[in-house]
C-alpha cells in the first residue's frame, strides 16, 4: 500500500520506550531533564515475522542554558533526525527536527516549569515504485508481473514542511523534590502538509495531538516507581500507551549515583504488552523493550511485535553542577 496516496488516517512512527523520545512527542519536552545536555540513539525492528521488517533509527539531541545568573528560567535547542523503512515497496521517511523551548520558572524551591516549544521539520517521503503490485496486473486471479499498471508517478519522492508546537507543565513538590509530575499537550502537522505522491491533488497529512503524562515518586533512597502515559489522535486513528518502571539506584539522589538499574511493563492498547528495562551507569543509559503483539494480528504474527534498542548520556558540563538542585526535571532521565 502506498500509504501517502489516498491515507485517511495516516500515523506518525512511534516507540515503544515513548518517553525517551521527547521531540517526537512534545517539543515543550525539550530540555526537560537533569542536565545540561542530552544525546541518544534508538532503534527500533517490528512484524519481521509477518513481511519486511519495518526499521527507524532516530538520533536526538537536546541542550539547555540559563537564561543568566538571576534567574531560574531557561530556554532549550534540540535536534531530531529519523530515518523510517517500511513495507515490501521500501517506503522510506526521512526527517529532520530543529526544536526550541522556553522553560519559565514558576517557582524554582519545588521546581515548577511551564514550557513552550516548537519545533520545525524537514521530511522526505519516497518508495520503489518498482516494487509496487497494483490491481491490473491480476489477470484471471493470478498476479502478471508483465502486465501494465496504468499507474503515473511523476516523482516517487516527497519533501515536506511540518511544524509542530506544544506546551508542557512540571514540578517536584516536597522538601527534598521527592516526586516528579509532568503533563502537556501539543500538536504536530497543524500547518496540513501535502501527503500524496501525485501532482495536482490535495490530500493534507492529518494533525496529530498529543497529550504526555508521567509521575516519579521516590520509595526511599534506593527505590523509586515511574508512571508513564502517552494519548495520540491523528485522523481516525487513536493510540494510548502507558506502564510503569520500578528503579533502584546505588546512592542517594543528590549524589549523583552512579548505577541504577529499571525493570517494568508498558501496554499498547489492543495491540502489545512490552516488558522494559534500562540500566543506567554514571551519564549513560541502555534501554531494552520487545513488544508482544495482542492484537488481531497475533495470529499472523505469532504474537512477535518488534524490539527497541535506545542508548543515550545525560549529563551537566563539569562548571554547571552547581545547577543540580534546581534542575527542570530531575527523575526521569
Amino acid at each position: 500500500m502506498l500509504a501517502p496516496l489516498f491515507s485517511v488516517a495516516q500515523a506518525d512512527i512511534h516507540f515503544s520506550q515513548f518517553y525517551e523520545t521527547t521531540i517526537l512527542r512534545n517539543p515543550a519536552l525539550t530540555g526537560v531533564f537533569a542536565g545540561n545536555y542530552k544525546v541518544g540513539v534508538y532503534y527500533r525492528t517490528q512484524w519481521s515475522s509477518v513481511t519486511n521488517p519495518y526499521e527507524t533509527v532516530l538520533f536526538n539531541a537536546e541542550y539547555r542554558i540559563s537564561l543568566s545568573r538571576f534567574s531560574d528560567d531557561f530556554l532549550s535547542f534540540g535536534i531530531l533526525g529519523y530515518s523510517d523503512r517500511a513495507g515490501e515497496i521500501d517506503q522510506r521517511i526521512n526527517a529532520f527536527y530543529p526544536a526550541l523551548n522556553y522553560n519559565k520558572s514558576l517557582n524554582p524551591d519545588n521546581n515548577s516549569y511551564l514550557s513552550f516549544g516548537f519545533v520545525g521539520g524537514y521530511l522526505q517521503y519516497s518508495f520503489d515504485p518498482s516494487k509496487a503490485t497494483f490491481n491490473n496486473q491480476f489477470q484471471n486471479g493470478a498476479f502478471d508481473p508483465n502486465s501494465p499498471t496504468f499507474e503515473s508517478f511523476p516523482n516517487p519522492k516527497r519533501n515536506v514542511v511540518d511544524m509542530g508546537v506544544g506546551v508542557n507543565y512540571n514540578l517536584s513538590p516536597g522538601k527534598s523534590n521527592e516526586a516528579t509530575y509532568v503533563i502537556g499537550v501539543s500538536c504536530y502537522h497543524f500547518n496540513a502538509p501535502a501527503f500524496t505522491y501525485y501532482s495536482g491533488r490535495d490530500y493534507k497529512e492529518n494533525t496529530r495531538i498529543n497529550i504526555n503524562g508521567a509521575m516519579a515518586h521516590d520509595i526511599n533512597e534506593n527505590y523509586e516507581v515511574q508512571l508513564h502515559a502517552n494519548f495520540s489522535l491523528q485522523g481516525t486513528y487513536n493510540e494510548f500507551i502507558g506502564g510503569a518502571l520500578v528503579g533502584w539506584r546505588s546512592l542517594d539522589p543528590y549524589e549523583e549515583p552512579r548505577l541504577a538499574m529499571y525493570a517494568g511493563l508498558m501496554y499498547r492498547y489492543n495491540d502489545a504488552i512490552i516488558p522494559v528495562v534500562k540500566l543506567k551507569y554514571k551519564s549513560m543509559s541502555l534501554g531494552l523493550s520487545y513488544d508482544i503483539n495482542v492484537s488481531t494480528l497475533k495470529n499472523a504474527s505469532n504474537m512477535q511485535g518488534g524490539y527497541e534498542l535506545t542508548l543515550s548520556s545525560s549529563a551537566f558540563f563539569p562548571k554547571n553542577k552547581r545547577d543540580y538542585k534546581k534542575t527542570v526535571c530531575p527523575r526521569f532521565s
